[in-house]
């Protein structure tokens, strides 16, 4: 840790805001099927600023989910965003997702599912 670091005092975080996931220009109509269809979140306006930009913003409770298009889109198939969600298992069923389950943290019952672009996204039991 830097000297600067270490003066600096202790931010007080309190949660992440929200999550922005690119998509291909143009896919919003997909996007709407998979994070309202699937995954059950409320697709919310956006801002007529950025509105004009494309993309779409879903949330449920403290979960939201921002997409925006990008012309030169390549999915993110390492960096994710992590949702947590109770009965993972039974949302995995009556949904008929294609996940990876993963026992690498013990105690921790999770599993990763691509969105309809490539996009990994990590699902935790909570």
């Amino acid at each position: 840790m830097s000297d600067r670091a270490k003066a600096l005092p202790a931010p007080d975080w309190q949660s992440i805001d929200h999550v922005q996931m690119a998509i291909p220009v143009g896919g919003e109509p997909l996007a709407r099927d998979f994070y309202v269809g699937v995954f059950g979140l409320t697709e919310v306006p956006k801002p007529a600023a950025m509105a004009a930009r494309g993309g779409a913003w879903f949330e449920a409770g403290p979960v939201r989910v921002h997409v925006g298009a990008e012309a030169d889109f390549r999915p993110a198939r390492k960096a994710h965003p992590a949702l947590v969600l109770r009965d993972l298992r039974a949302f995995v069923a009556v949904r008929a997702l294609q996940v990876e389950w993963n026992d690498e943290i013990e105690g921790t019952v999770r599993c990763h599912v691509d969105d309809p672009f490539g996009n990994r996204i990590e699902l935790i039991e909570g």
